[in-house]
């Protein structure tokens, strides 16, 4: 561009209105946006690893080796078409009673954040109008009685490439227009930190009706990667796939399978 001004204005992060709705339910919780990082959730897994396990959300504006689900590449540089995708991770201690279901309450908590059209694909996708949306990747660490929990969280914001994609992906500025990735960070952060904190307690029974309300494989025919087929009937009280199959109803938890529609 003329005069070497940039592709895209500066974001204005919003950290000291995350940290101030945060910090309340988080003592010790800070908010760090860095230029570019490798992956938000390698940075926060390693932090843990050496010691340093405190409440934090720590942003990526650009993110060159982001991780998705079973090993999957998540790149965030920036598309020419449009800004970069929000790229970031929660890092907090926690204690649930059971961890099953955890991924769905944030990927609940997130569509709730942000728009009613957002639906969700178990057991950790964002889905618009059949398009992924966004993803979250949820890793731990132990910390003796505790562990720590580091939730990455990854959502496109303006179009981008689909090579290798069966369809293209979806992307934020569909359904809100004005909506970069900080103000989005804004809205999704401080909800993430509160669904997160009413799982421990709660687990995820309270929120399957919420869940199914959103739910874009409910009544559809799936298949999982190990085979598996049949009609997607929804979640068990643990976030357990109910699946409908000639064989009766299945439920399937495996963190290495993968659904899709058939």
């Amino acid at each position: 561009m003329a005069g070497g001004a940039p592709a895209h204005p500066p974001l204005r992060w919003p950290a000291e209105a995350v940290w101030e709705a945060v910090a309340p339910l988080l003592p010790g919780f800070s908010v760090e946006i860095l230029p570019t990082l490798p992956s938000t959730n390698t940075t926060l897994m390693e932090r843990a690893r050496a010691g340093r396990a405190e409440p934090i959300a720590l942003v990526a504006e650009q993110q060159s080796a982001g991780r998705g689900r079973m090993g999957r590449q998540w790149l965030s540089e920036s598309p020419d078409t449009g800004p970069a995708p929000l790229t970031f991770s929660i890092g907090l201690p926690l204690a649930p009673r059971d961890w099953s279901g955890l991924s769905l309450a944030v990927g609940l908590a997130v569509a709730q954040s942000l728009h009613a059209d957002i639906q969700l694909k178990w057991p950790n996708d964002l889905w618009l109008h059949g398009r992924k949306l966004g993803g979250i990747l949820i890793e731990t660490a132990s910390m003796g009685a505790l562990r720590y929990a580091v939730i990455g969280i990854g959502i496109n914001i303006a179009p981008r490439a689909a090579e290798g994609l069966r369809t293209p992906p979806a992307w934020l500025q569909e359904l809100m227009p004005e909506l970069d990735a900080a103000q989005a960070f804004g809205l999704i952060a401080p909800a993430v930190v509160k669904a997160v904190l009413d799982f421990a307690d709660h687990g995820m029974e309270p929120l399957r009706g919420a869940y199914q309300a959103r739910d874009a494989l409910y009544g559809r025919e799936v298949v999982c990667s190990d085979g598996l087929s049949g009609i997607a009937r929804g979640i068990d009280a643990q976030g357990a796939l109910l699946l409908e199959t000639a064989q009766g109803l299945q439920k399937i938890s495996s963190a290495e399978v993968s659904v899709r529609p058939a």
